[in-house]
């Protein structure tokens, strides 16, 4: 009976999850700024994200996996707050970010008191998983509930800082997919190919494109991705960079 209750959930968190990835990637790939496509593919991306997660979080009330939970409320706020900075182009900070943040501490919080249960234990593991486990998604959760308490103290955000934001939460939720399929599913999905470095190109792939990208935000004159055009000496006016 419970099986029966519980096949529906798993078929679309797996379905979700397979959506997911491939709007994500189709959103990687396209051009960014001023791309319709990126747009209609970040928002499909968000969607089958957040049934994948939900689904996630559901599923482990039968099975309790706390890293699972915690990554699955993470990887929800991740996607959520990304959009919103996006999509929100005003210097101002949006409702919806303030109600998100929330989200980002209790992932914090419960990876934190899953590491230190570990720690506790006489194996060394929670459920399953080491303490570092837990420590490093607790680490970087942290990390993001601090830019998050940043953001709130500034109540604005340039025009860098935003599309800086919107990037690497977007893929670094990518990345906990991408990774949770290719690497945390291996003998399930990938048993011909159990343990083979193949399985880890996905996620250096990833890392790559994030590292990339978060540079060029940073640093590049260009950061949008397009150039200027360079007045012309009749123009009246400048021409403005178009915006992300």
């Amino acid at each position: 009976m419970l099986a029966t209750l519980l096949l529906p959930l798993l078929v679309i968190h797996i379905a979700s999850g397979f959506i997911a990835l491939s709007f994500g990637l189709a959103a990687m790939a396209s051009r960014k700024a001023g791309s319709g496509f990126h747009a209609r593919a970040g928002d499909a991306f968000c969607l089958s994200m957040s049934a994948m997660t939900v689904s996630a979080a559901v599923l482990t009330a039968w099975e309790p996996d706390r890293l699972t939970l915690g990554a699955a409320i993470w990887t929800f706020y991740l996607v959520h707050s990304a959009r919103n900075a996006a999509r929100d182009r005003t210097e101002a900070l949006g409702r919806a970010s303030r109600w998100l943040a929330p989200l980002g501490v209790s992932a914090s919080l419960l990876f934190i008191h899953g590491g230190l249960m570990a720690q506790a234990s006489l194996e060394g593991e929670f459920q399953g998983t080491p303490a570092a486990a837990y420590f490093v998604f607790g680490a970087a959760a942290t990390l993001a509930s601090l830019s998050d308490l940043s953001l709130l103290l500034r109540d604005r955000l340039g025009p860098r800082q935003r599309i800086a934001r919107h990037l690497w939460r977007m893929v670094v939720a990518y990345l906990l997919a991408v990774t949770s399929l290719f690497l945390g599913q291996q003998d399930d999905v990938f048993p011909f190919m159990a343990g083979s470095p193949i399985l880890f190109l996905p996620s250096l792939s990833t890392l790559g494109f994030l590292l990339f990208w978060t540079l060029r935000v940073r640093l590049a004159r260009d950061w949008l991705g397009h150039g200027r055009r360079r007045p012309h000496k009749n123009d009246s006016t400048p021409s403005q960079q178009e915006p992300a």
